[in-house]
């Protein structure tokens, strides 16, 4: 593994960042690296390194002892991101390990700390807690596997913490108030399962004797229920499910409205019209939103929005789709309303979402909403 002074730029350059993946102060110095320049990633918005003849990449030199550069390798490797050396100017020519993406390239577009810290800073901070928590415990490899849902873990925490909901019938009682005994996270891979053990205000006024509370922990969610007013369809989509499979349902392929995993930074909406694209192929027109909810409040973290999306729904929108990366193998059905109806009266509906969209769909049909 590469050793040595250590050359940041990046979000890095954050010193509260920093602190957590180094795990300590580390004294640092200007430095700059030559013919290269910082962009933002064709793939996303976060900082590659691209040579360009010419430019030159600000950054900081650390003095960095063996542990804080495992560390910093440790968090690195959980975005594909390869340690290798290169050389800095730091008051003379000094061979430092940098961290470069293994593949893909910059956009041409400078990639700006200023826009990070409005946009991603927080998330990325609070990500990386957590991330560092692992060191020790878990493999670099076992850490850029759960990267991805461990962000939208931690995403979906700072939006419930930015968004709470009204208290006109509710108690008005702060989750401050709940007093954690202990909290641990015994299995951690595509969700989390937590475990607590806590004490929580009762209505009366004072608190419950210690209880147990186990919990599946994972990211919000959207679903969308394509309706074309027009011919007075919908479009339900049809897959496996573990869930049902696992209860020992039968027949475990279930009837849904699109949905998808809110991807950490993006709106629900904008997720409800890419999983649309990526299941069906369908492109939604104006969306409208049926409601915010917890499916199931006693043990899962999971937030849904759930939407109506007008779409043009001939027989031809009909077929099979999903995202092979993704395993899906999605089928497509184009019904009328009132076979849907048919298909909530008779039982066949049994999943919670589309249960929900379908009577608000019901409801806000017969109010004219759509004529």
């Amino acid at each position: 593994m590469a050793r040595g002074p250590l050359f940041v730029f990046g979000t890095l350059l954050d010193p509260e960042l920093r602190g957590t993946v180094l795990g300590h102060h580390v004294a640092a110095v200007p430095a700059v690296l030559i013919g290269h320049r910082v962009e933002r990633s064709q793939a996303g918005d976060w900082p590659i390194l691209a040579a360009r003849a010419g430019a030159r990449t600000e950054g900081l030199l650390l003095d960095a002892d063996a542990t804080a550069l495992d560390r910093a390798h440790f968090y690195e490797a959980g975005f594909g991101y390869l340690p290798e050396t290169a050389e800095v100017e730091a008051g003379g020519p000094v061979r430092a390990v940098i961290y470069r993406a293994p593949e893909g390239a910059g956009s041409g577009e400078s990639w700006s700390l200023d826009r990070w810290q409005v946009s991603h800073g927080a998330l990325t901070r609070a990500t990386a807690a957590r991330a560092m928590a692992m060191y020790g415990s878990a493999t670099p490899e076992e850490l850029r596997f759960r990267m991805p849902t461990l962000r939208a873990r931690v995403f979906s925490e700072l939006q419930a913490a930015r968004t709470p909901v009204p208290r006109t019938l509710r108690a008005d009682i702060h989750r401050d108030r709940v007093q954690v005994l202990s909290h641990d996270t015994p299995y951690c891979h595509y969700f989390a399962l937590a475990e607590t053990r806590l004490r929580h205000p009762l209505f009366g006024g004072e608190l419950s004797p210690e209880i147990l509370r186990a919990g599946f922990h994972g990211g919000d969610a959207v679903t969308v229920l394509p309706y074309d007013p027009a011919r007075d369809r919908v479009m339900l989509i049809e897959q496996f499910r573990y869930g049902p499979w696992l209860r020992g349902d039968l027949y475990p392929w279930a009837l849904e409205p699109i949905a998808g995993r809110v991807d950490p930074g993006e709106t629900p909406d904008r997720t409800a019209r890419r999983e649309a694209r990526e299941e069906a192929g369908l492109e939604i027109g104006a969306l409208h939103e049926v409601g915010c909810y917890y499916a199931s409040p006693g043990a899962v973290t999971e937030y849904v929005t759930s939407y109506i999306g007008l779409a043009d729904l001939p027989d031809a929108a009909e077929g099979i789709g999903g995202l092979d990366a993704e395993a899906e193998d999605i089928r497509a059905h184009v019904i009328t309303f009132r076979r849907l109806m048919d298909l909530l009266d008779s039982g066949e509906v049994d999943t919670g979402p589309l249960m929900v969209s379908v009577l608000w769909l019901e409801r806000e049909r017969n109010r004219g909403r759509f004529a």
